[in-house]
């Protein structure tokens, strides 16, 4: 791929979704854009590039996009934060929520459902413990292609087998000759929406825990403090968020904390020692 051809399309991916691709993942862009021209008539990825640079049609900007921003998922990923979750964050919002018994949870970049279903899987395991509450979990992606397998709740063999223990696979899944598909009762406990990260937040509401993991390493500095300001907004002083193992709020914003030996879990800015403390305690 020529070099301006590179420019065009990582620019463009910049706008549209803060990814940023580096000049070494020219071989991504090519195996993941060639499809594209194939399903368009083109010959090849020089002619597809040259029908973005000539027409700007939104269909294709939108294609293009989606093809690139769509990352793999799998059920309970990386267990700590969902652990986490049920063990230390559930328990102080219990507590903390009890008048109103109400809490909601936000997916950003939920991709095709895999961490909002595996959060809804805890909280049903929960049942009789949260029997009158009312716990809402919003997973967002600005793909509406994934959005459409999530809200589906159809997966492979191999998607179920990463992560997913046997028993949960048993008990919460239905065999689709030879696709699995999770119960329409754990289905009905997410709701999905088409959401860009870039985009003004307001319509979101707010949220007391937001998962926002292996989303930020793939934003420059100024979008990452961008979106993790905007997060904070949404939560309450004592909500949390989830980031990914290898991401980090350090030299980014001062609205978050790390929790001392909770890898991933941030704290706001503005939470109390009580609230920390709690976090802390499993």
């Amino acid at each position: 791929m020529k070099s301006e051809d590179f420019e065009l399309i990582s620019g463009l991916l910049k706008q549209r979704s803060g990814l940023i691709l580096p000049k070494d993942k020219v071989y991504l862009l090519e195996s993941r854009l060639t499809p594209i021209a194939h399903r368009r008539g083109l010959d090849s990825l020089d002619e597809l590039v040259s029908e973005v640079r000539l027409k700007r049609k939104e269909d294709l900007l939108s294609e293009i996009t989606e093809a690139m921003t769509t990352n793999e998922s799998f059920f309970f990923r990386d267990n700590k934060p969902f652990d986490l979750f049920k063990d230390s964050v559930l328990p102080q919002l219990l507590e903390s929520r009890a008048s109103r018994k109400k809490i909601r949870i936000w997916c950003a970049a939920a991709s095709t459902g895999q961490e909002p279903y595996s959060l809804a899987i805890i909280l049903k395991e929960l049942s009789v413990k949260l029997a009158g509450w009312n716990i809402e979990i919003v997973g967002t992606d600005l793909s509406q292609k994934v959005l459409d397998k999530a809200k589906m709740g159809l997966f492979s063999q191999f998607e179920v087998q990463r992560g997913l223990p046997i028993q949960m696979l048993i008990k919460y899944f239905n065999q689709v000759g030879e696709l699995w598909q999770i119960s329409e009762e754990i289905r009905n406990m997410v709701s999905f929406r088409k959401f860009n990260l870039l985009d003004p937040y307001t319509l979101l509401g707010s949220f007391d825990v937001i998962f926002c993991r292996n989303v930020l390493i793939y934003f420059d500095q100024p979008t990452k403090t961008e979106v993790l300001e905007k997060m904070r907004k949404l939560l309450p002083n004592d909500g949390t968020l989830f980031l990914g193992a290898a991401e980090t709020v350090l030299g980014i914003t001062d609205k978050f904390k790390p929790v001392q030996g909770q890898r991933g879990l941030y704290s706001t800015a503005d939470a109390s020692i009580e609230v920390i403390e709690k976090l802390r305690a499993v």
